[in-house]
């Protein structure tokens, strides 16, 4: 088992683009979601379900510069502390996030239609769920076949595509209380991650172009939600590159398992 897609974005909604290495810490990738997208108006964090144009843009950060490339053009340069702090809303609950100054507020705004201000996250502060997530290639193949055309993995905006090999489609759902292996680091596997519409969404352009959900909807978590690949949080600190070796092994003798087949 080995990792052919490592994917991730600094901009919460944005494209999520695939990079050739990553560390994790014990928060999880560095780099992921450092900054996200705030409605002025409404103190509210942007997501990409209501705001699917988030995805004709993409965002790099090397830690100084923030570069976002938009249909207008490419908005580059340091991102200034402004000193405030503001609570907003996101997925129902409160998030602390500090303003940042400079110009991504301006070329956002015009490209929403609506007036933003970009602020800086702490690291899992604007996360659904765990810091890490995985989907497996077997899963992704076999739900390949269900909808006749292939799917791309990063509509699930997934941390880790892992090629399983000859193992059956939601492998992956059995490694639920599980350790995983991958490069250096470890992480052990906390459940199935809930999807929404976003995945219906092509990934570069935000065009709703499959039904994906729909394909997924027979199989549901115990609280009713669809489900598709697992998250994790971080046990061990380390790096993992693109082709790195995977392992996952039982947290405890009495580890679960809760694979289910694909419709």
């Amino acid at each position: 088992m080995h990792v052919v897609r490592i994917g991730f974005t600094p901009l919460k909604g944005a494209r999520h683009r695939t990079h050739q290495a990553v560390s994790l810490t014990e928060a999880g990738p560095v780099g992921d979601r450092a900054f996200c997208l705030v409605d002025a108006a409404a103190d509210r964090c942007l997501r990409t379900v209501e705001n699917p144009t988030l995805l004709l843009t993409s965002a790099s950060w090397d830690g100084t510069l923030l570069t976002t490339e938009l249909p207008s053009g490419t908005v580059s340069g340091a991102p200034r502390p402004t000193g405030e702090v503001r609570q907003v809303d996101y997925w129902g609950r409160t998030a602390a996030l500090e303003v940042v100054d400079g110009p991504w507020a301006a070329a956002y705004s015009d490209h929403l239609g609506r007036d933003v201000v970009l602020a800086r996250a702490a690291p899992g502060e604007v996360v659904y769920g765990a810091a890490v997530t995985l989907v497996t290639s077997a899963s992704l193949d076999r739900l390949s076949d269900v909808l006749g055309t292939a799917v791309d993995a990063a509509r699930f905006r997934a941390t880790f595509e892992l090629d399983v090999g000859d193992e059956p489609a939601r492998v992956e759902d059995g490694w639920v209380g599980r350790r995983l292996s991958i490069g250096t680091a470890e992480v052990r596997v906390r459940g199935l991650v809930p999807r929404c519409v976003v995945v219906d969404l092509d990934p570069a352009s935000g065009v709703r172009d499959l039904r994906v959900l729909r394909a997924l909807a027979t199989h549901r978590r115990d609280d009713g939600e669809v489900a598709f690949g697992v998250d994790a949080e971080v046990t061990r600190p380390g790096r993992v590159t693109t082709g790195a070796r995977a392992t996952c092994r039982p947290l405890r003798p009495s580890g679960r398992s809760a694979r289910s087949p694909l419709p």
